[in-house]
């Protein structure tokens, strides 16, 4: 069961579009900030509409906002960030996995539909997980140098460069 779940059942859509605004709890907030490493995920809130399209897909589009704090990948400081995020997402009841169907010229990713519902929170918190910065950093700190940039660093192809040689 996700942490942060807000099934919808698309039976009872209605024509046109069906917005929801939804807010994780605090308890609801914890849980995803251990699921996705973070040090606090102070607030999470969404905008998210639901419309039935032609050939029984449903377009999920939505807006989040959040406020995490993650660990500096340097010095493991907390970094504070705010996320804004769009995301569109389209559901379809034909397959077990996920297809591509082309919409407006371009191919899209249609999820499978399990049953009659959209787990909206669940779609939420999932974008919300891409969206975090993968390498978070503390105001003012650099990335460590590669070994490569190190100019006294020996090739690890030297000694076969010197074998070479020798034979």
């Amino acid at each position: 069961m996700s942490e942060f779940s807000r099934p919808v059942d698309i039976a009872k859509l209605p024509p046109g579009e069906a917005i929801h605004e939804i807010a994780a709890t605090a308890a609801e907030r914890a849980g995803l900030a251990r699921r996705f490493l973070l040090l606090a995920l102070d607030r999470l809130e969404a905008r998210v509409g639901l419309q039935r399209l032609a050939g029984g897909l449903i377009r999920l589009d939505a807006k989040l906002s959040a406020d995490v704090v993650q660990e500096c990948v340097v010095t493991l400081e907390p970094v504070p960030s705010r996320i804004e995020d769009s995301f569109t997402l389209l559901y379809g009841a034909a397959a077990d996995e996920a297809c591509e169907i082309t919409l407006s010229g371009e191919a899209e990713l249609v999820e499978p539909l399990a049953g009659n519902t959209v787990d909206i929170g669940e779609a939420v918190a999932q974008q919300l997980s891409l969206a975090l910065d993968p390498f978070p950093r503390a105001p003012g700190v650099e990335a460590p140098a590669s070994p490569a940039a190190d100019s006294k660093a020996e090739s690890p192809f030297a000694a076969l460069a010197q074998w070479k040689r020798k034979g």
